[in-house]
C-alpha cells in the first residue's frame, strides 16, 4: 500500500497519545477504495475513542501529526476523531472531538490552543465517510469495523453527499476534475445506490450519462489518472453541472417523498 509508513505511524501515533481510550484507527477515501493517487488524493482516517479527549491530548497528538503530515502526499491527512456512542446508532450530523487536514494546518501552528479549543462540533460529511468505511473501508487497529459502526440511514447519506455538490455550478470551473467526477458519483448513488470513488464514478458517467456529457467526463478520468490539472470549456461545464444538478435535486426529492423523509437542505 502506497504510503504504508504513513500510515503505520498515524496508526501508531493513535494508540501512544490515546491510550485505552482508543477504540480503534480505520482507513477510508481513496487509499481504501484503490484509487489513491499521490498528487490528487490524501490519507483519511477515522479515530474512535470511548470518552472525550483532553485538550492536553489533543495537543501533544496534533503536534505529532502536524510533524508526519510533512511525510504524507500532497494533499496530506484528514482525519476525525469521534466518541464511540454516535457510531452505532448513528448521530446525524455526527459530532466530533477533533479534525485535521491541511488546509487548517497554519491555524493551529499559529495558535495550536485556539485550534483545540474550537475544532470541535458537528460534521456532516462523516455520514459519507462512515458509509464509504462500512462498505470499503480498512481497520488499521483496534476493534473490527462492524463491531463499532452501525448502519447510516440512507437519507443522512444522500444528504451528506448533496451538500458536498450544492455550489456545482461555480465550483465546477474551479476545480473541474473532482466536480465532474463528484457529480457522477452523486447521481450513481441517488439512481442506483452505488457507492463509489470518484474514478468508479467516472466510469458509471461514460456508461451512463447523455452521449453529450461524455468527452467531458473522459476527460476528467485521463487527468484524475494522470494527475494532471484539467481545464474546462466554462460553458461545456455550466451545462453538465446544471443537466446533474437538476437530475439529483429530481430524484433527490422523489425519494424524499416516497419515504417520507424530513426535508433537508439540498
Amino acid at each position: 500500500m502506497m504510503y504504508k509508513r504513513v500510515i503505520n505511524d498515524f496508526t501508531n501515533i493513535c494508540r501512544k497519545t490515546l491510550g485505552e481510550n482508543l477504540v480503534g484507527v480505520y482507513l477510508h477515501g481513496s487509499a481504501a477504495m484503490g484509487c489513491f493517487h499521490p498528487k490528487l488524493s490524501d490519507l483519511d482516517f477515522i479515530v474512535i475513542v470511548e470518552e472525550g479527549v483532553p485538550n492536553e491530548d489533543k495537543l501533544i497528538f496534533l503536534q505529532e501529526l502536524a510533524g508526519l503530515n510533512a511525510q504524507a502526499p500532497a494533499k496530506g491527512i484528514e482525519m476525525s476523531i469521534v466518541r464511540r456512542e454516535f457510531c452505532a446508532p448513528f448521530v446525524y450530523p455526527t459530532p466530533f472531538e477533533l479534525h485535521f487536514s491541511g488546509m487548517y494546518l497554519n491555524w493551529f501552528r499559529e495558535n495550536p490552543e485556539d485550534y483545540v479549543t474550537k475544532m470541535k462540533g458537528t460534521d456532516k460529511d462523516l455520514a459519507a465517510h462512515f458509509t464509504i468505511l462500512k462498505k470499503r473501508g480498512t481497520t488499521l487497529f483496534g476493534k473490527g469495523i462492524d463491531a463499532v459502526f452501525g448502519e447510516v440511514p440512507p437519507e443522512d447519506y444522500t444528504d451528506s453527499i448533496c451538500c458536498d455538490i450544492e455550489n456545482a455550478s461555480g465550483e465546477i470551473l474551479e476545480n473541474p476534475m473532482y466536480m465532474t467526477l463528484n457529480l457522477c458519483r452523486v447521481l450513481a448513488w441517488l439512481w442506483e445506490r452505488l457507492i463509489l470513488s470518484k474514478r468508479e464514478g467516472g466510469e458509471w458517467g461514460i456508461e451512463t450519462l447523455p452521449e453529450e456529457f461524455h468527452g467531458l467526463v473522459i476527460h476528467a478520468l485521463h487527468c484524475y489518472e494522470d494527475g494532471q490539472e484539467m481545464k474546462i470549456e466554462p460553458e461545456a461545464g455550466k451545462r453538465f453541472a446544471a443537466y446533474m444538478r437538476k437530475e439529483i435535486l429530481v430524484e433527490s426529492v422523489r425519494q424524499k417523498t416516497e419515504s417520507g423523509a424530513d426535508d433537508r437542505s439540498f
